[in-house]
């Protein structure tokens, strides 16, 4: 299965909240009751009020002009949108990133607990792997024992090593300890796992400046990246976190999971729209492949089952 496929499939439920509302309006001229539904629809699918608003400011001013009737008009129009929307926030993938930075790379993970960090990171190892790269892996989540183990057996079956410390010890010292041997093992990238943490929770945010501080001072300059891992199933709350995790850590980039597994795919939109971060990763399945760099004229295509329009 092409990667193309898998991003639509992995966005069907979004797009089927959405498509049944355009396919209505499709080849009929838009009156009052056929925009409310259009609107509730791209609500429905947690594209944010604001992009919303956007959107149907766009999609009126079309309804009045003498191709309003035209199907495909309709659809560009939304198309274009959006694209002007995500084309900010295309920023270059984590191995562009990588190829231009020094060495090691290191990638800071962070996030609330259960949106798949450590999978996430087992994942990246994998297609770090397969590109030629040497990646080392860093058990930073020490409040669960499980976590660490569950990262073990990820680097066990990629193929690379894990820097871990008991159970309950300093996550900073184990961040510490991963850059030192990254750099005694002339390794090409570090990603440090961290514990899940309630972005309400202010001394949990805390230990996480404390773990980025410590890392700074293990290798200058780093980290790197500091990618914030979003579940796209909780829609909202996610913009929530996104706007806690930045002003506390200074995130750069983002990783959406569970695309697959949502209706409310449009938050990827909202995100990008209000906090202008970086999109570096989205998933949109269990598999490896179905972890993608993103591509807006892609995800657009995929949401409303065409290419985007860039006119």
């Amino acid at each position: 299965m092409g990667w193309f496929q898998r991003l639509s499939d992995g966005l069907s439920k979004t797009r089927q909240v959405v498509r049944q509302s355009l396919d209505r309006a499709l080849g009929r001229t838009p009156d009052p009751a056929m925009l409310e539904e259009l609107e509730t629809a791209l609500l429905t699918a947690d594209l944010g009020v604001r992009v919303v608003d956007r959107l149907m400011t766009h999609v009126r001013e079309h309804a009045r002009g003498a191709d309003a009737a035209n199907p495909e008009a309709l659809q560009n129009v939304l198309s274009r949108s959006l694209y002007d929307v995500l084309a900010p926030v295309q920023g270059p993938s984590l191995e562009q990133l990588m190829e231009k930075g020094t060495k090691p790379f290191v990638v800071l993970m962070v996030g609330v607990n259960g949106v798949g960090k450590t999978t996430t990171i087992a994942k990246m190892a994998q297609r770090l792997v397969q590109g030629g790269r040497r990646p080392l892996l860093v058990a930073g989540d020490t409040f669960r024992a499980a976590a660490i183990d569950q990262l073990q057996v990820w680097a066990d079956r990629v193929g690379v090593d894990v820097i871990r410390h008991r159970h309950g010890a300093d996550p900073a010292a184990v961040a510490f300890d991963g850059i030192a041997a990254a750099k005694a093992r002339a390794v090409d990238v570090v990603l440090i796992d961290t514990a899940g943490r309630l972005h309400t929770k202010s001394n949990l945010m805390e230990e996480l400046r404390k773990i980025v501080r410590v890392i700074g001072q293990a290798l200058p300059g780093a980290p790197h990246e500091i990618l914030l891992v979003l579940d796209a199933t909780v829609g909202q709350n996610a913009l929530a976190q996104a706007r806690q995790f930045k002003d506390v850590v200074g995130v750069t980039g983002l990783a959406l999971t569970k695309l697959d597994g949502t209706a409310r795919g449009g938050i990827v939109v909202a995100i990008a729209d209000e906090l202008k971060l970086p999109v570096r990763l989205i998933g949109v399945g269990e598999a490896v492949e179905d972890l993608q760099d993103f591509n807006q004229e892609a995800f657009i295509a995929a949401l409303f089952g065409q290419p985007a329009a860039r006119s």
